[in-house]
């Protein structure tokens, strides 16, 4: 068990700070102190709960330009997309305080005098563990915690162990915001200490974002002792072009698609599959455009790529892209890459097919994997020739067609001539092993309660 977290800086190199890890006692104790705050939390009122989210949105947004310069140095993220988490992090306060209440609401679903009256009402289930990634390190913590306690729960944070300037800057914001003392807590824990914690009497439920492995060993461990979880899991995202489209505007938001956050997002798209007819300008203007990427510091204004987030996962990154090599894709462009280990130019690998690790695989960075489809019914089935089912986008000036090729798509999300994207109005997640369970929108809000069925008697009039 590690006795320390250190926070390191992939662009420059060097270790930023260590942080401690709390003993077994002190992790118990935090639970306890979660737990005494969640049960005077569960009995405010709802509107008093939701009330609390002006206040956090106003500490986002005070706090915005240090906490995004905190993700940018821990995991590399280019600061304007750091920026923009944390302005999503208020848009999402904002979302749910205007509508968090009615989603709360009891519901009465019978009310005659033949069957009585009976509604039903989401009561909170207690503590939440939520297993957070470093991709977004904001963002995935407040779209799990924004909901989980404005219905009255609890939060206890495990957070990626590379970013625990981060995990801690998220229990700030809650403090500062005012909420009561311990209802969020960071654990600055390593993976070793989750099931231990999920097995806590006074934790009821667990959300998890991150790998296919690490979704298993927590619904594994969730399922052992009957409580139950979110998981958000791996995605290879299709992006399907058709020969109706649009191809340049396709292009453009092709490279935004798969460059995100370093290409490091379980939504960026990551299978193009274009059919045969505009294949070839597709792809011409795709590499055109990505030799305009300007890759450096994520620090400053402008970088469209930076670091990875760690530099053995550049190498993994390689070893994919050789490997598919190997089984006949054939390398089409490569950007330059900086001498920093952790770096990754722009990669765009032609000829890919089932059974490549570029197609097979969840290619965790700014691979492009180009695949030729015969026609709409082939891109589909090439779409859902796969484990994930996250996201995918459609692109096609045929919108009818498009309603009815969504249908077909086996994903949690199906984006028309846009690219995949979270959204506060919108429910998130995904089938097949990208996981169950559903956040934002009404769905997240309501995910860690208990619906609970009240039914009174008719009344007896005779």
């Amino acid at each position: 068990m590690p006795t320390f977290l250190q926070s390191y800086d992939p662009y420059r190199e060097v270790p930023m700070a260590e942080y401690p890890v709390p003993s077994a006692t002190e992790q118990a104790e935090a639970v306890e102190a979660c737990a005494r705050a969640q049960q005077a939390w569960a009995i405010r009122p709802t509107g008093e709960r939701v009330a609390m989210l002006d206040a956090l949105e106003a500490v986002l947004v005070k706090n915005r330009k240090e906490w995004a310069e905190c993700a940018a140095r821990e995991m590399g993220k280019p600061l304007d997309q750091a920026l923009a988490e944390l302005d999503k992090c208020a848009w999402l306060c904002r979302y749910y305080r205007n509508h968090a209440e009615d989603m709360l609401a009891p519901e009465t679903r019978l009310d005659n005098a033949e069957d009585g009256r009976a509604y039903v009402r989401y009561d909170p289930l207690g503590l939440v563990l939520a297993v957070m990634p470093w991709n977004y390190p904001f963002w995935q913590v407040f779209r799990c915690a924004v909901p989980a306690i404005t219905s009255g729960n609890g939060l206890l944070l495990k957070h990626a162990s590379n970013v625990p300037g981060c995990a801690l800057a998220c229990q700030e914001a809650f403090a500062g915001a005012g909420y009561p003392p311990g209802l969020f807590r960071t654990l600055l824990v390593g993976s070793d200490a989750v099931e231990d914690i999920l097995k806590r009497e006074e934790v009821q439920a667990a959300s998890l974002t991150g790998s296919e492995p690490a979704g298993k060993a927590i619904a594994e461990a969730a399922g052992r002792v009957l409580k139950p979880c979110v998981l958000e899991l791996g995605g290879s995202d299709p992006y399907i072009v058709l020969r109706d489209a649009n191809v340049e505007r396709s292009v453009q938001i092709a490279v935004k698609a798969r460059m995100q956050n370093n290409g490091q997002s379980c939504i960026a798209a990551k299978r193009f599959i274009v059919e045969a007819s505009v294949y070839d300008r597709f792809v011409d203007a795709l590499v055109a455009e990505l030799k305009n990427t300007r890759i450096g510091d994520p620090l400053e204004d402008g970088v469209d790529l930076g670091p990875l987030a760690k530099a053995d996962f550049a190498e993994d990154l390689e070893q994919l892209v050789q490997k598919s090599i190997k089984a006949g894709a054939s390398l089409r462009y490569r950007g330059a890459t900086p001498p920093q280990k952790a770096f990754f130019g722009p990669v765009v690998l032609e000829n890919v097919e089932p059974g490549m690790p570029a197609f097979d695989e969840e290619a965790f960075g700014p691979v492009f994997a180009l695949i030729r489809a015969d026609n709409p019914e082939h891109a589909v089935r090439l779409a859902n020739k796969h484990r994930y089912g996250l996201g995918a986008s459609l692109w096609t000036g045929d919108l009818d067609r498009a309603a009815v090729l969504a249908g077909q798509i086996q994903s949690g999300q199906v984006f028309v001539n846009r690219m995949v994207a979270s959204d506060p109005r919108l429910p998130f997640g995904g089938v097949k092993r990208s996981g169950y369970g559903r956040e934002l929108a009404r769905e997240g809000m309501r995910a860690f309660t208990n619906a609970k069925t009240v039914a009174f008697a008719a009344l007896d009039r005779s």
